[in-house]
């Protein structure tokens, strides 16, 4: 049996990103256009297939999820899925914990991690520089200010951590009204 489905990126094999939570995310920015982030990223090796998702709720605005990949094994998945809303643009990125980027936000390390290891490294964080730590419903740990959702996915019979980072500004003068996590369903 082939393992390369569950295989997973050392960090010396993943781009290396910096995050500033609301702004960047390595090469990209929120708000930038679909069109702006496909060549983007294509100057960065990766390929995109594009999804329209529809409608944006009631705003009739179209919502499109673009999948970024790197020539890899036919049983890979993208590494980087964006998200954008017509006439905002960019609005969430995640990057996927076997085969996306590394980030990094205030010298941690946040992607392809043991949970329990980035964890500590996020308690340690918030102790230091006397900030809030939450916990998401599922258990999930994050750093107030970090505007990050951090989760866990299968890679065989471990798992390893995974970001969504958004920023959805205003979407059609309506205020963001649903969860980042409902962003990631479509994973």
């Amino acid at each position: 049996m082939s393992t390369d489905y569950w295989a997973v990126l050392g960090d010396s094999e993943r781009d290396q990103w910096r995050y500033v939570p609301l702004k960047t995310i390595g090469p990209l920015h929120f708000g930038m256009s679909r069109e702006g982030a496909v060549a983007t990223m294509a100057k960065q090796g990766f390929t995109a297939e594009q999804h329209n998702m529809g409608g944006w709720h009631s705003t009739g605005r179209t919502q499109w999820r673009v999948e970024f990949s790197k020539p890899q094994s036919a049983w890979s998945r993208p590494a980087v899925k964006c998200y954008f809303v017509e006439g905002t643009g960019l609005t969430c990125v995640l990057v996927d914990g076997r085969l996306g980027p590394q980030v990094t936000h205030e010298g941690i390390r946040l992607i392809g991690r043991r949970p329990s290891e980035l964890f500590e490294d996020m308690e340690s964080y918030a102790d230091q520089h006397d900030v809030g730590l939450r916990s998401s419903p599922g258990g999930d740990l994050f750093v107030d200010g970090f505007e990050i959702e951090l989760g866990a996915q299968r890679a065989g019979d471990a798992v390893v951590s995974w970001a969504l980072f958004c920023n959805p500004g205003e979407i059609a003068g309506t205020s963001w009204d649903i969860a980042p996590s409902e962003v990631w369903r479509h994973w």
